[in-house]
């Protein structure tokens, strides 16, 4: 990468190279979900979830989680893992310790979590992010 802000394109390729990485029991599992980078979270998102600032938004797992599929359900989208290109540029700016790989990481893994049926609780448990 050069100097200039990571494109859409970057940020997905970091993303797909974690996914990739994944250990063999959580392979079939994500590759079942669709990823998708894009610059904002649409109004309608935010609006659902109650979110004024869009740059608070860096990823969303959209779909059903596995913990929770039936074979009766029946597919109107695929589950996707959206990621956030400007507020994650943002956060990315305001820590100022982490890599752009690194946040990149931790957030299509954490909404890959959600796909596997783990709450924001059951990742805070192993991800001390924050700290």
């Amino acid at each position: 990468m050069t100097t200039a802000d990571p494109t859409l394109d970057d940020i997905e390729a970091i993303a797909r190279k974690t996914l990739a990485a994944l250990p063999a029991p959580f392979v079939a599992g994500a590759a079942e979900v669709h990823l998708a980078v894009v610059d904002w979270p649409p109004q309608d998102v935010l609006d659902e979830l109650d979110i004024d600032d869009p740059l608070d938004l860096t990823g969303l797992y959209d779909g059903i989680p596995l913990t929770r599929k039936s074979v009766l359900d029946q597919p109107v989208q695929p589950d996707t893992i959206w990621l956030f290109r400007e507020p994650i540029l943002d956060e990315l700016a305001e820590r100022g310790n982490v890599t752009l790989e690194e946040l990149v990481a931790h957030v299509t893994l954490h909404e890959l979590a959600h796909h596997f049926g783990w709450s924001d609780d059951d990742i805070a448990m192993i991800d001390r992010w924050w700290e």
